[in-house]
């Protein structure tokens, strides 16, 4: 395995020290900032040694795999420096979109179609979005195509860290908050919605990313990446992804602006991402295989 930056450790040490400049420039505003800039410089430096330090214990799989973690964790202190530096949100102008572009609010009419079993089958494929992208990348690496895996986690980590950059410029916290009192009924599932729902307004109902919808986004990134691996597996791909865009607005996390959002920035990704890899490798000529 050569010493070197590869192009998903650039990107994602471009993302830390972005943020960690942000923080550094708020840290007054910002709940335990000190913290933070030393997590990011902790989380740099990892990446800098097992690029270029050679036959540490563990090596290939941090190398290959530390972008899980660090999106994670990336993604929990948003909710910490938008609340911080961000003074209002923007679900009053999306949901006007919505208004405008339907001639009713998406969530509200949507309950015409309510129902136990639907609700159930919804909250279920959106909680498996995250496990939907781990099973592409598991493939690969079953498979032993490291440098496919190495591109989709390239693929993936842009989209996450893209994503995050929407939830910071246009900070969202979802119809579901914002339009409660429109809303009609509750929804109410049959085994698991309420336990699964609970455990996802622990991770995320703090947040302010709703724009774009990055389960939207990130599951078409999947899709699209599964037709490397098998027609079959892209099919069931495409049908879950269907499920996924319908889930985001049945459930009332997103206004359907977030879900155009991550559609657009999905084909925006997926055209840009192959051209930033190649020339952050600098060169078709370099050897993207490695050996692990």
């Amino acid at each position: 395995m050569k010493r070197e930056l590869w192009p998903v450790d650039q990107l994602m040490l471009a993302y830390l020290f972005a943020i960690g400049a942000i923080v550094a420039v708020f840290n007054r505003n910002i709940a335990h900032s000190g913290a933070i800039l030393i997590a990011h410089a902790a989380g740099m430096l990892l990446i800098a040694v097992f690029a270029f330090v050679p036959r540490l214990p563990g090596m290939t799989l941090f190398r290959h795999w530390y972008p899980l973690p660090y999106v994670a964790l990336s993604y929990r202190e948003l909710s910490v420096i938008i609340g911080s530096i961000r003074g209002a949100s923007f679900d009053a102008a999306l949901a006007a979109w919505d208004l405008a572009i339907w001639r009713a609010h998406p969530t509200v009419w949507l309950e015409r179609i309510q129902s136990p079993v639907l609700t159930e089958l919804m909250q279920l494929a959106y909680s498996l979005f995250v496990p939907s992208v781990l099973l592409v990348a598991m493939c690969f690496w079953i498979q032993k195509r490291f440098a496919e895996f190495r591109s989709y986690a390239f693929l993936i980590t842009l989209g996450f860290l893209a994503s995050y950059l929407g939830y910071l410029l246009v900070p969202v916290r979802g119809p579901r908050f914002f339009l409660a009192s429109l809303q009609t009924q509750p929804l109410r599932g049959l085994w698991l919605f309420q336990r699964v729902r609970a455990m996802l307004d622990v991770l995320e109902s703090a947040h302010y990313d709703c724009f774009p919808s990055g389960h939207v986004q990130m599951t078409v990134l999947a899709w699209w990446s599964s037709r490397r691996i098998s027609d079959r597996l892209a099919r069931v791909f495409a049908a879950y992804t269907g499920c996924v865009i319908l889930a985001t607005t049945y459930l009332r996390y997103h206004y359907t602006v977030d879900v155009m959002a991550g559609l657009a920035v999905a084909s925006a990704i997926l055209i840009v991402a192959p051209h930033l890899e190649r020339k952050l490798n600098r060169g078709p000529s370099r050897d993207l295989a490695g050996r692990g």
